[in-house]
């Protein structure tokens, strides 16, 4: 019996030292790791950075292209030249001219300039498009660390609900414990039966199992967290188990403005915007494109010499500008059905824009009915916490004074048990469903945790 009292009395404070050298891990606390460190969240930043590099200047058409250009050529001949039937002054057939390792070169080079002056205003539409594109970027960027924010919470809440309920079989545990004593003591003076020590064994043994496994499924939500976080899986915290509630006007005041704030209905903006931008840049396939055109050049040739002419070096600089005008006034049709098809793009993501609305208005609705739901049987909760507790005085008090069994007391306690751990579920159900209405109203990343 006295190994089985040691047991339990470890699972009441053998974790304790370990506690006292863990730190707190508040929700700003955790919020802050997971902006800087969570995979996802690093993944749409970078999406960011490249739709910001891609609305910049240097992508937007309007700067002109330079090239260089250069060349140089080799050559070497080795020639006969005959003039049959030819005959010199003193009548004697013209010989053969022959020249050996005649080289020639040359080189080339140039500068090109290009550059679009006009064509049809498709870069002016497309640079402007490519702006909204970033800031749709950075909407998208801002949804999924909305989304990562609300997981890692849940995780969060579903860690200091466990915590909780440990405490609670905890002290669950205690009172089994305390049981056996006050059992055995009893036995021994004969004012009850041997049942009576197994009966409060049986309860340890339950409550130990109890912890024994709420300490293992806390130690797994930790290690949840810490994916969430990016950081050691093993990483030993606390974690923060007050939970404040935001006042009732100050959240009427968010949903009032969540037709402004809701991540979707201003990516649904967005995505207008882009569409409106496609109908102008297909129709500036209808218009002309003018360019103009400069090149810079040198060029060297040295030619050896030949039977005739002696060798030359011939060496140039050249300059030139021109304009090109290109209009194409029939492509096939092409431009036409581009242009239609943009309009009808346009369209359906004005319908699209309509249903997301009524959507998010009903899910603002949903949220807010789910919320105030929760609240109140956190409120039942908490007054059912409050029964049972004194419920469970009165009867440890009858128990203690043998009015009532072991059996009744026992009932008592997992009564209370019970409304303990419902009431931590409660709490945390609703801090959760408010959490999810702040995402809904836009209002989930400025709000202080």
């Amino acid at each position: 019996m006295r190994k089985f009292l040691i047991l339990h009395l470890f699972l009441l404070t053998g974790l304790s030292p370990l506690f006292a050298q863990e730190k707190l891990l508040s929700k700003q606390e955790a919020f802050d790791l997971a902006l800087q460190n969570n995979f996802g969240i690093e993944v749409a930043k970078n999406q960011v950075e490249i739709a910001k590099n891609n609305q910049g200047i240097l992508n937007s058409g309007y700067l002109p292209t330079l090239s260089a250009t250069a060349g140089a050529n080799y050559s070497r001949d080795d020639s006969t030249i005959e003039f049959p039937g030819q005959i010199n002054e003193d009548g004697s057939p013209r010989a053969d001219v022959e020249i050996d390792q005649a080289e020639a070169q040359r080189y080339t080079s140039a500068l090109n300039l290009n550059y679009t002056l006009f064509d049809g205003l498709g870069r002016y539409y497309n640079y402007k498009k490519l702006k909204e594109q970033y800031q749709l970027s950075e909407l998208q960027a801002r949804e999924t660390i909305e989304n990562t924010m609300l997981q890692l919470f849940s995780v969060y809440f579903e860690v200091a609900r466990i915590t909780e309920n440990e405490n609670v079989l905890r002290q669950a545990l205690e009172i089994s414990t305390q049981r056996i004593i006050r059992a055995e003591y009893a036995f021994e003076y004969g004012q009850n039966t041997k049942l009576d020590i197994l009966n409060a064994q049986v309860d340890v043994t339950n409550d130990s199992i109890n912890l024994l496994n709420t300490k293992q499924q806390l130690a797994n939500t930790k290690r949840d967290l810490n994916v969430i976080l990016a950081q050691n899986l093993n990483e030993a915290f606390l974690v923060d188990t007050i939970v404040r509630f935001i006042p009732k006007l100050q959240l009427e005041e968010f949903i009032l403005q969540a037709e402004t704030n809701n991540v979707a209905l201003l990516q649904t903006h967005k995505n207008l915007a882009i569409n409106s931008y496609d109908i102008k840049v297909n129709r500036s396939g209808y218009l002309p494109t003018v360019g103009l055109n400069g090149t810079y050049g040198w060029n060297l040739n040295q030619s050896a010499a030949s039977a005739f002419f002696p060798g030359t070096n011939n060496e140039t600089w050249n300059f030139g500008l021109g304009a090109s005008l290109t209009w194409n006034l029939f492509d096939g049709g092409g431009t036409t059905v581009r242009v239609k098809n943009a309009k009808i793009a346009y369209e359906n993501q004005a319908l699209l824009k309509k249903q997301i609305e009524l959507e998010v208005h009903r899910d603002i609705q949903n949220a807010l009915a789910i919320y105030e739901n929760r609240l109140d049987i956190y409120d039942i909760q908490e007054q059912n916490v409050i029964t049972n507790q004194n419920n469970f005085d009165r009867s440890k008090e009858q128990f203690q004074l043998g009015r009532i069994t072991s059996i009744e007391f026992r009932q008592a306690q997992i009564n209370l048990l019970n409304a303990q751990t419902n009431k931590n579920l409660a709490k945390y159900d609703a801090k959760l469903a408010e959490l999810q209405l702040l995402q809904l109203t836009g209002q989930l990343l400025n709000v202080v945790f």
